[in-house]
């Protein structure tokens, strides 16, 4: 589609960015144009080889994926969630993907593709920030101009009202990279945070497994088996089967598949200090700061959503024509 919005993502891609990879590919209003990878979930090596894994399963050759920032601002990365997402960052399912058909970029990391696709796009490109925000504050301070040639940026992260997930007060991608995050937030580009606040509010359960694990494509049955360790670590909080749609919901985002929204506008900021606990707490603040430019933005935080978004996103994926099988599953 030739009015499609162009979208970045940069991800960590463990099994909730995977399915909302699925989601924007399948998604006729979006035009995944970049996907940009950094640790978090996994090593950004690791999330680059899932997501051309899960292309090349889609059927899609022609997204450049680059791989990302190795480690946090003046930290090292703590080594993922394999608790949550598995050893391999989906489920334990990696061996069922296809073989990637191609490399990540060999000329240029994360932050140079986001850098070149804004230049590419004329102040349409959307960037989805579904991990931790390292790629996205190099790609700032590499080109300090970047910030005015881009659409909007997308951040699933933070917390609100609600508890953190790795902490009583944090919420896990900002954490990861307190300093990345409270950089991004003060640019001046448009932003729009998806913080735990709706996503934990918002989830697939056994119905929505069920349904993709039944449906012909290759990418939503490989979803549904992906789901099943997803589901066994969310049971301690919901305690049933089922998981939060922490990355999916936050691309429903981007692509305006929201309906009744509510939103929270200000401008927000991220404690890069462990001395109180409060390491990663997203903040809000009262008004801009007397240190940020003029032309820094109020962000906005989406706070509810309709209770058919859980669907809406499976059927998003359900009602694509994707491949029913590829040439066969990774070997070794």
């Amino acid at each position: 589609m030739t009015d499609a919005i162009p979208v970045y993502l940069d991800c960590d891609t463990g099994i909730d960015d995977a399915v909302a990879l699925a989601y924007l590919l399948a998604h006729p209003g979006v035009r995944v144009v970049g996907i940009g990878t950094v640790s978090g979930n996994v090593s950004a090596e690791r999330a680059a080889a899932n997501t051309l894994a899960l292309l090349a399963a889609s059927g899609v050759d022609d997204v450049p994926v680059a791989v990302g920032s190795a480690d946090p601002l003046g930290g090292t990365f703590h080594g993922g969630a394999p608790q949550v997402h598995g050893e391999d960052g989906v489920g334990g399912v990696g061996d069922a993907l296809p073989a990637a058909t191609r490399l990540p970029e060999a000329t240029t990391d994360a932050a140079g593709l986001l850098i070149r696709l804004a230049g590419e796009h004329a102040a349409e490109l959307r960037v989805l920030a579904v991990g931790p925000l390292t790629n996205l504050a190099v790609a700032l301070r590499r080109d300090p101009g970047l910030a005015g040639r881009v659409h909007s940026v997308t951040v699933m992260g933070g917390a609100l009202d609600a508890p953190g997930n790795v902490s009583l007060v944090a919420e896990a991608n900002l954490r990861n990279d307190p300093a990345a995050a409270a950089g991004v937030l003060a640019a001046s580009w448009p932003v729009t945070l998806v913080p735990l606040d709706v996503t934990t509010r918002h989830t697939f359960d056994e119905g929505h497994r069920t349904a993709l694990l039944a449906a012909p494509g290759l990418v939503p049955r490989l979803l549904g088996a992906m789901l099943d360790a997803y589901f066994e670590f969310y049971t301690v909080r919901y305690g049933e089967r089922r998981c939060a749609l922490h990355d999916p919901l936050a691309a429903a985002a981007v692509a305006g598949d929201v309906a009744e929204p509510t939103w929270r506008r200000g401008w927000f900021d991220v404690v890069d200090d462990d001395a109180h606990g409060d390491h990663g707490r997203m903040i809000e603040l009262e008004s801009r700061q007397p240190a940020d430019e003029a032309d820094r933005p109020a962000s906005r935080a989406l706070m509810g959503a309709d209770e058919a978004a859980a669907d809406r996103i499976l059927r998003r994926i359900l009602d694509h024509a994707w491949p029913a099988a590829v040439a066969g599953p990774r070997e070794g």
